[in-house]
């Protein structure tokens, strides 16, 4: 499986952000990753569905929608005709999981969990992990950009690792917090598919926002 990146348009520059995204247009096995937040399932606050939506009809870059809200369903359901790659909720999410997943099965290319670093990922219940297509292990408090890399989540990779080989799970394994050129390395040496990265990239000279990428695969 190619290492895909997700540049996360958190850290780019929001009165710019054609500019931006189009630095990486033609980059290929990427996705653009779109932190969305509501104030309450964390305490910061981002952009929502009119925004994903004006995103989608200025890029070809598939779009990874990360949804930190209490409410995920009200966004899938806003935003199924949109053609988003993937789509992530909270398994902290007091929800039906099955039920969702199955309702929105068809209209999404991948439907994604995520978990915050101190959540135990022996609590997701197997039959759980064979109807999701991603698993987001949060190497930071989701919330806030910025944070450095907490190392607790590489054990995290690495069990998800083998419960997929024993299992032959399907689900992509993905990385969002910290990724950086050494924290890169660390987390797909553990198996890890795809990998969350904002002022990393955006942080940088638009020159350099190809090369940052590489070096992170």
């Amino acid at each position: 499986m190619q290492t895909i990146i997700s540049p996360s348009i958190l850290a780019a520059d929001f009165t710019n952000l054609i500019s931006d995204i189009s630095e990486i247009e033609d980059v290929k096995d990427l996705w653009l990753h779109l932190d969305v937040m509501d104030g309450h399932f964390v305490p910061n606050l981002t952009f929502g569905i009119p925004v994903i939506k004006q995103i989608k009809k200025i890029t070809n870059i598939p779009l990874d929608v990360h949804l930190m809200v209490t409410n995920p369903e009200f966004h899938f359901e806003a935003l199924k005709d949109s053609e988003i790659e993937n789509i992530t909720y909270h398994f902290e999410i007091n929800c039906d999981h099955h039920a969702m997943i199955k309702k929105y099965r068809n209209n999404y290319k991948s439907i994604g969990l995520s978990v915050k670093p101190s959540t135990d990922l022996e609590s997701i219940p197997l039959d759980l992990l064979k109807e999701i297509d991603l698993l987001l292990v949060m190497s930071v408090e989701p919330g806030f950009g910025g944070q450095s890399f907490m190392p607790n989540a590489l054990d995290k990779i690495d069990y998800l690792n083998k419960l997929k080989k024993e299992n032959n799970l399907k689900l992509q394994i993905q990385v969002d917090g910290g990724i950086n050129q050494d924290t890169a390395k660390l987390c797909l040496d553990k198996g890890a598919h795809n990998l969350v990265a904002g002022s990393y990239i955006f942080g940088k000279a638009k020159d350099q926002y190809k090369t940052q990428i590489e070096t992170l695969r």
